[in-house]
């Protein structure tokens, strides 16, 4: 078995993804095995995407990298061979559940946001931009590959990946200030009077968790149109979407009994917790 087989290529994804820790490789482990290799494939993409981005570099080198993943997206969709071996191991993926260019497209050019300073206070039409394109195009992605694919599952993909992107920013506040990124959205901040920039000064001001209550709210009624738009799916296309759902709405629970008061304690859900998730997708 060569690495750029059929079967080389899934093992590497496989392994990819085990590798990251990411609490729903059991998840995707539960889906038959076409389905679990596309949606490996897609995970090891935006992973390896996502890295380019948060990993330390040349700001240049970054941008170039990202280049050169938008001429290996537009090579698989134009019938020529990537250059990228973890681009090669998309193309069942792409061919068997018909996945669109622009959302793998939408993912680079997310990450591209966060290249350099990143985002420090955006207004909301641009934390809207970033949600869409780092979470909700994944979502687009996956929600074809869960299977029984109907119009709905796209109203899915897009509130979760809000919701569920608006969470890691209300848990990450403290984390991001320390790198210089503050994803707030400028009209929260400046309805509370917060005029500083500096996201450590932000993060200082005691009203701050006044300002991610808001975006808080934002995010609930994402969760709440996400739980609607499921109702219209078939329950078992939506068991990987909703054991995710289930485990980030866990965290906002939680980040909402503490005030969404910044802090450098990540909220956590116990192993435990997620397991059950898993099991009660799995089993009913």
């Amino acid at each position: 078995m060569t690495e750029d087989s059929p079967q080389g290529l899934a093992a590497m994804v496989e392994e990819r993804v085990r590798r990251s820790g990411s609490s729903f490789y059991w998840a995707m482990r539960l889906m038959r095995e076409a389905q679990r290799q596309a949606m490996y494939a897609v995970y090891a993409f935006c992973r390896e995407i996502d890295d380019i981005a948060d990993e330390p570099g040349d700001t240049g080198e970054k941008l170039q990298q990202l280049a050169q993943w938008r001429r290996a997206i537009d090579a698989l969709y134009t019938g020529q061979r990537p250059s990228f071996a973890l681009a090669r191991a998309l193309m069942p993926a792409i061919k068997d559940f018909h996945l669109e260019q622009q959302d793998f497209l939408a993912v680079v050019d997310g990450c591209a946001m966060d290249v350099g300073a990143g985002l420090v206070r955006p207004d909301m039409a641009t934390l809207d931009l970033y949600c869409d394109r780092v979470a909700c195009a994944v979502g687009r992605l996956s929600v074809r590959i869960f299977g029984d694919f109907v119009p709905a599952a796209i109203d899915v993909a897009n509130h979760q990946g809000r919701a569920l992107q608006l969470t890691n920013i209300l848990r990450d506040v403290w984390v991001d200030a320390q790198i210089g990124r503050l994803y707030l959205p400028d009209e929260l901040l400046s309805a509370h009077g917060i005029d500083e920039r500096d996201p450590l000064l932000v993060l200082a001001h005691p009203r701050t968790s006044a300002a991610c209550r808001d975006l808080a709210n934002i995010a609930r009624g994402h969760y709440a149109e996400t739980q609607a738009a499921m109702q219209l799916c078939p329950s078992s296309a939506m068991r990987p979407a909703r054991i995710m759902l289930d485990s980030y709405h866990a965290i906002f629970r939680r980040g909402e009994a503490l005030g969404w008061q910044p802090t450098p304690r990540l909220i956590r859900v116990p192993k435990l917790e997620k397991i059950w998730y898993l099991l009660r997708h799995s089993l009913f």
